[in-house]
């Protein structure tokens, strides 16, 4: 059978991209427009980030729970700047069981209403806080223009809502929720990401401030893998949900919150980070088969030696699947585990049989090696684990060549219409000025960055370098997805 073929990723990366989240079985289009099929290929990524976030969450003492789909619009409205953020993408509900409703419901774009009230319900004392709760859901935003896993009109996400008895507790969980999101990212699917601070206008609807993890892509967008955001006291304050509680001093107080999520949005940005014009490639630790076995052909020895390695991979707890049926060429399986991304591919034949040893394809490189057979697992193992480091050292030292400095507008508008990638200039922090910028350069604020895990910012003096007033930052700009 003959090769599948792929456009090359370097000559229209968003071409590539479509045709090798299909090629790779990793979702199709649905026939509710705009939205997606998830395949098992690409549910499995989804369910492995869950497993490398979920502890993580707990680890901070957060629960898991579920909430309502159906959220009543008067909820919504409590926090204006949430319901004038999230109007334009309202899915409204108007009839159930033949009726209309009484009070229209919004489909779930995010949770923090139909959670809070909740939360009001619950707090009465210092003593009931703080509430540390997630939930593993799907939302739904009415997008105009959707794209595999990046903006779909439903997709799929984790969103943990923490109330606290001080903004020193609360805002120590927006940083802890940012930095458990930097592990995921970097430790486990090896996407380097720069922590930092929204500006106001960037921030989520209804939040006192906005942090996050932006990747870059190799084409040069920037991507918005995970925020964390302190909500201060908006949504508790009486005239919202009134999340009030007598503190330790015997005084009434409004609890202070935190809302952080992370969604399939974040596969999306594996697959451009990782893939190459063969197909996608996944890094080890997030892949959902890590190993293929593939026997040449149907001998009654090879079939035997394969199986056992099957078996005793999978006893180490290395997720491997036998690549074999008689309708389909060696060739097409070796183009099956490599335009699925598996990272590696174990190769036996008589040969092999003969020297008691496999032949390793790396996925990554296209490099191959020869493993004794008799210590195979411990090596298995091992050049995994050399594989996640190696994808991940790639990725960033391509993220360095695609992040820039300039202190000219000139300049700043010659690499956005180039080469594009991460920018850092010095701006005023004047919304017009931020404007401007993103029109005529399509140059967003991604962030100001942070210099360490409690958020600090590295002060500067500087020009903005669209007005020329006094700047005290150097932010990251860029354009993105």
């Amino acid at each position: 059978m003959a090769k599948r073929q792929l456009t090359p990723k370097s000559e229209d990366m968003s071409k590539w991209y479509t045709q090798v989240i299909q090629q790779a079985k990793l979702a199709d289009y649905s026939p509710v427009k705009g939205c997606m099929v998830i395949r098992p290929n690409g549910y499995g990524i989804w369910e492995n980030i869950h497993d490398a976030l979920d502890p993580l969450l707990k680890g901070l003492g957060v629960q898991n729970a579920y909430f309502p789909l159906f959220i009543p619009m008067s909820f919504l409205n409590r926090e204006a700047d949430h319901v004038k953020g999230f109007a334009p993408e309202l899915a409204i509900v108007t009839h159930g069981g033949g009726e209309e409703l009484e009070e229209k419901l919004a489909v779930r774009p995010t949770s923090e209403t139909i959670m809070y009230e909740m939360y009001s319900k619950w707090v009465q004392s210092y003593r009931d806080l703080p509430i540390l709760i997630n939930q593993w859901n799907n939302v739904v935003r009415w997008e105009k223009r959707t794209y595999f896993f990046l903006r779909t009109t439903e997709f799929l996400w984790q969103e943990a809502h923490t109330a606290h008895a001080t903004h020193a507790e609360s805002f120590r969980m927006v940083m802890d929720g940012l930095e458990a999101y930097r592990n995921v990212a970097e430790e486990s699917m090896a996407i380097p990401v720069i922590m930092g601070r929204k500006s106001n206008a960037e921030k989520f609807a209804g939040a006192a401030v906005t942090t996050t993890i932006e990747a870059m892509m190799p084409d040069g967008k920037a991507l918005q893998a995970g925020t964390s955001h302190d909500l201060g006291q908006n949504f508790s304050k009486k005239e919202a949900f009134n999340i009030a509680f007598q503190n330790k001093e015997g005084k009434m107080d409004y609890a202070w919150q935190v809302s952080y999520g992370f969604s399939t949005r974040t596969i999306g940005a594996l697959i451009m980070v990782h893939g190459d014009d063969d197909g996608i490639v996944i890094p080890p630790k997030i892949a959902p088969t890590q190993v293929s076995i593939i026997p040449t052909e149907q001998d009654e020895a090879i079939m035997h030696r394969c199986n056992e390695l099957l078996v005793n991979l999978k006893k180490g707890g290395i997720r491997a699947k036998l690549l074999f049926d008689a309708e389909h060429s060696l060739g097409w399986r070796m183009n099956e585990s490599e335009i699925e991304g598996v990272p590696l591919a174990l190769v036996l034949g008589k040969k092999e049989l003969e020297a008691n040893s496999v032949t390793a394809k790396i996925r990554y490189n296209h490099s191959q090696e020869t493993i004794d057979y008799a210590t195979i697992e411990s090596q298995v193992q091992a050049m995994l684990n050399h594989i996640q480091q190696q994808m991940f050292a790639a990725a960033l030292k391509k993220q360095k060549e695609l992040t820039s400095s300039t202190e000219s507008y000139d300049e700043f508008k010659n690499i956005m219409k180039t080469k594009r990638g991460f920018l850092k200039a010095f701006w005023c922090e004047d919304e017009t000025c931020e404007k401007t910028i993103k029109d005529e350069t399509k140059a967003s604020t991604r962030c100001l960055p942070f210099i360490d895990k409690n958020g600090q910012v590295a002060e500067e003096k500087g020009t903005c370098i669209k007005c020329g007033k006094a700047a005290t930052h150097r932010w990251l700009f860029a354009q993105a997805y």
